[in-house]
């Protein structure tokens, strides 16, 4: 496209005039003001194009401006723009079929919501009202989103200071790269991951426990994939103490790992979903919760105390039908298992072996993180947990010269691309990623 710089500057003085940003001193901000966007890329004003490794905030899974989610949008705005939750429309109800027919037999009905945080205020709330039991379980490596009992679900450092919920435990679970455990594989990872968890039910007292919340692959605090057996132990533990075992799919779902759902990689079935973002890639705000047929049948004669006025909204659920329709006519899925097959886990396998700064990968799909280390034998990160350093400033600052625009949490790297992307593109993305580690590796110390 173009350059227009003069628009840039005016985008950027706008925003910094009126904008509050999110997770921010809002004094330093600098944000990069965004023209226009397609596929796996976006441009800035000044006509610089990124390859987008970070799919936003790994929600962007269909790629940028899809043309058959975009024509859903504008069809639907021409014909039925909005509407009241307590009404029926047709494109709700066909994005939660949709939805249900993905998640699994024992799924009956689909609570819809504006976004992955109050998804997961509903699913605890469900969880809670369904058992009679009051504490909610999650892990300390977590993010569940920015309200009250999502971000004191969340284990990461911002929900320090917005712990208002009550009733929240927090345990360790597994990661074998900086065990909690004195593991030294994964099936030891996986035992003594479920002995803890069993432990903290036990002296938390199991009847008192409602639910457990697990993102099925750890998104935002690491790319955690789950050894084998992991997920099944939950389920199992849930099924003795009459827990709901609450599956947090926001950044996980919808073709991310290589699966409608990361939990479809084991055998194991969560009695509820919480989904977002890769539903229709942030086209239209929305999220919600894919509910079991039996705990949709706890509210079949008694009011569910809870509701949003935008819930399935039709632009939303318009939006969600045409990016199922589309994965599944395009072959979106399976692109990014076959992208993390064969391009993304080699690729990063190979940098690992040439960097020292790479301490550790995993992932799967177009799901992987990579943790960055100043040694290797002592493990200790690029950036404190928490925080940040001068060598991952320097690591994004360096991607961004280059045309890619990375995803970074305190010492690691996530390599998240949206689920279209092509084989040369995620090369491309691999070669800057060599070229950037090549600088960061002068601050190895081991």
């Amino acid at each position: 496209m173009a350059a227009d710089p003069a628009e840039g500057k005016r985008v950027f003085d706008l925003d910094r005039s009126y904008v509050f940003h999110s997770w921010s001193v809002q004094g330093a901000l600098n944000p990069m003001c965004i023209a226009r966007a397609e596929g796996a890329y976006f441009w800035d004003y000044d006509g610089n194009r990124f390859l987008d490794f970070s799919s936003q905030l790994v929600n962007v899974n269909i790629g940028h401006q899809h043309p058959k989610v975009v024509a859903a949008i504008q069809e639907q705005a021409g014909r039925l723009s909005t509407i009241a939750p307590q009404h029926a429309n047709d494109m709700r109800g066909e994005a939660a079929k949709r939805i249900v027919e993905l998640a699994g037999p024992n799924m009956g009905k689909v609570f819809f919501t504006n976004g992955g945080a109050d998804a997961v205020e509903n699913a605890i709330r469900m969880a809670r009202l369904h058992t009679h039991k009051h504490k909610v379980l999650s892990t300390y490596r977590s993010y569940h989103g920015n309200t009250g009992a999502a971000i004191t679900a969340t284990g990461d450092p911002r929900r320090w200071p917005n712990e208002y919920a009550s009733q929240h435990v927090h345990f360790f679970g597994p990661y074998l790269y900086r065990t909690e455990f004195w593991a030294t594989n994964e099936e030891e990872e996986t035992q003594r991951a479920l002995t803890h968890l069993e432990h903290v039910i036990q002296f938390e007292g199991s009847n008192t426990v409602a639910a457990i919340i697990i993102e099925s692959v750890v998104g935002t605090a690491g790319i955690l994939v789950p050894p084998p057996g992991y997920l099944e132990g939950v389920r199992a533990l849930c099924d003795k103490y009459g827990i709901i075992w609450i599956a947090d799919e926001v950044m996980a779902g919808f073709a991310r790992t290589g699966k409608w759902f990361a939990f479809q990689n084991w055998a194991a079935q969560p009695d509820l979903i919480v989904f977002a973002k890769g539903s229709n890639s942030g086209y239209v705000p929305v999220g919600g919760v894919v509910i079991s047929k039996e705990i949709a049948a706890t509210f079949d004669d008694r009011v569910f105390p809870g509701g949003l006025t935008y819930s399935g909204h039709p632009l939303a659920a318009a939006s969600i039908v045409a990016s199922i329709d589309a994965m599944k006519e395009e072959k979106i899925v399976a692109n990014a298992a076959h992208i993390g097959a064969t391009v993304l886990g080699p690729g990063l396998k190979d940098l690992a072996e040439r960097h020292p700064v790479i301490g550790d990968i995993r992932g799967l799909g177009v799901f992987w993180g990579v943790d960055l280390v100043t040694d290797r034998a002592t493990r200790e990160p690029l950036a404190p947990y928490g925080g940040t350093s001068p060598a991952m400033t320097e690591l994004v600052v360096e991607c961004k010269k280059r045309g890619l625009m990375p995803f970074t949490n305190f010492n690691r790297l996530h390599v998240v691309p949206p689920c279209i992307i092509t084989e040369s593109e995620a090369k491309e993305g691999l070669a800057i990623l060599d070229e950037v580690l090549a600088i960061t590796d002068k601050h190895y110390t081991g």
